[in-house]
């Protein structure tokens, strides 16, 4: 922990960063701005469109139990970016898809129209409402309070305040599906690693209030079903709100040893369990955990090619195969849509260590779901891309990614998240408890 010392003491000099919105501010949501805070309106091009709600109806092809169909199955490409004319469309790419189409002469990304389609629960648009007129942050920004259930910024005032908004997006109550990874090696070569998965969150749950949090924002385990090798290794996290006030608390169970064994810590560039070494524990979800080791900066809101409505990556007519090529995922499957993200650009902060001196986040404005994100090294080289699909579970409704893709560009392998064609759907309806996340009950089933 000492890479985050001189980080933690300053944090904890402050106590209140920044107040909530003004009321004529909050009075902007439902107006101008959606629900949760983006623009409502199209941009004068034409190219996006107004929000107009959302996606909050299951198109006609969707058979509840099957995955998500495509409500836009029969478009085709406005135009597709290759190596041919990367020029033309630099401006509307982050670093990382360009260095992929420079690295990569087969690498293209197909351009489809823009489908605002980003919906959330009545709910959550009422919390966030009453979340943006009194949440703040505290301890430095590592925490926050006056906040549950909705988006706590949804007007934002800085860069952590719209990484909050990521954090604490609206995922659904309580999950349970089982989904598939893969760290693809230089010539294409992989083992799928098959996880069943089980979330609990307390920040989301309807009636909660600010009070009742108790620093907690979800419970989260997996146990590998396959390969062999690895089948029954499961993992449990309890993810807390403010994690220097309380680390996250995360127990390992290992088949071969029989026994579950508390981790002193699973924190920022800690490798994630299971990843072969290649996803560090902040990365997971595109961001999560304290961010108490880097200086945040907001640099805008801009137009730009990005993953969206990734319902063809999602197909349950694809293999794991269809999805997973040599250098990179298969682009015949990808889909990219213009819309307007917040750029969010966090720089290491003296005195701390991580492998990633400076990284560049690409917030979604309908959904706050990151999209994107640049890794650079101490060198301020850029050594990673990742990428997260995200469609609109439209039985909810809500945004997620189906797919999160990381590209490290010095040893040209990649790692694949979240592959579950060929599983069944996620179960948002599951009614999980806390005490089926303790340590206890992992050592029961493990021993099963």
């Amino acid at each position: 922990m000492n890479r985050c010392i001189a980080a933690l003491g300053a944090s904890l000099l402050m106590s209140s960063a920044v107040a909530a919105v003004p009321a004529d501010q909050v009075q902007r949501l439902g107006a101008d701005l959606t629900p949760l805070g983006a623009e409502k309106a199209g941009n004068a091009a034409g190219t996006i469109p107004p929000w107009e709600g959302g996606l909050t109806t299951p198109p006609e092809s969707y058979v509840e139990g099957k995955q998500h169909t495509d409500p836009f199955a029969g478009e085709v490409p406005l135009y597709e970016i290759n190596a041919g004319n990367l020029d033309t469309y630099r401006e509307l790419l982050s670093p990382g898809h360009q260095q992929l189409v420079a690295n990569y002469p087969d690498y293209k990304l197909r351009v489809f129209p823009s489908h605002r389609t980003a919906a959330a629960p009545e709910y959550i648009y009422e919390r966030t409402r009453e979340n943006a007129g009194r949440a703040e942050l505290i301890s430095r920004g590592n925490g926050i309070k006056g906040a549950a259930a909705g988006v706590p910024f949804p007007i934002p005032a800085n860069g952590l305040e719209v990484i909050w908004n990521h954090i604490l997006r609206y995922r659904g109550n309580a999950i349970k599906f089982a989904a598939h990874q893969a760290a693809v090696q230089r010539g294409g070569s992989y083992t799928l690693v098959r996880q069943e998965r089980e979330v609990l969150f307390e920040y989301g749950q309807p009636d909660i209030t600010p009070e009742e949090l108790s620093n907690k924002i979800f419970y989260y385990k997996y146990q590998v079903t396959s390969p062999a090798k690895l089948a029954g290794n499961a993992l449990l996290v309890h993810e807390t709100l403010d994690q220097i006030l309380s680390l996250r608390s995360a127990w390992r169970y290992l088949a071969g040893q029989r026994r579950v064994r508390r981790l002193p810590v699973l924190a920022y560039d800690d490798l994630s369990p299971d990843t072969d070494g290649m996803l560090t524990t902040d990365s997971v979800d595109m961001y999560n955990g304290a961010p108490n080791l880097y200086e945040w900066n907001l640099i805008g809101k801009k137009e730009m090619l990005v993953p969206y409505n990734a319902y063809p990556l999602h197909s349950d007519a694809l293999e794991y195969e269809d999805v997973l090529g040599e250098k990179s995922i298969n682009q015949d499957h990808g889909r990219y849509e213009l819309h307007r993200v917040w750029i969010v650009e966090a720089t290491l902060r003296d005195g701390v260590t991580h492998r990633y001196a400076k990284r560049r986040f690409y917030v979604d404005e309908d959904s706050w779901q990151i999209l994107m994100a640049d890794m650079y090294n101490e060198d301020l080289e850029l050594q990673y891309f990742h990428e997260g699909h995200p469609i609109n579970y439209y039985n909810v409704p809500l945004v997620a990614s189906t797919l999160e893709v990381t590209y490290n560009f010095d040893s040209g392998r990649y790692f694949a998240d979240g592959l579950d064609n060929q599983e069944r759907p996620y179960d948002f309806d599951v009614k999980n408890r806390k005490r089926d996340f303790s340590s206890s009950a992992m050592r029961r089933k493990g021993r099963k």
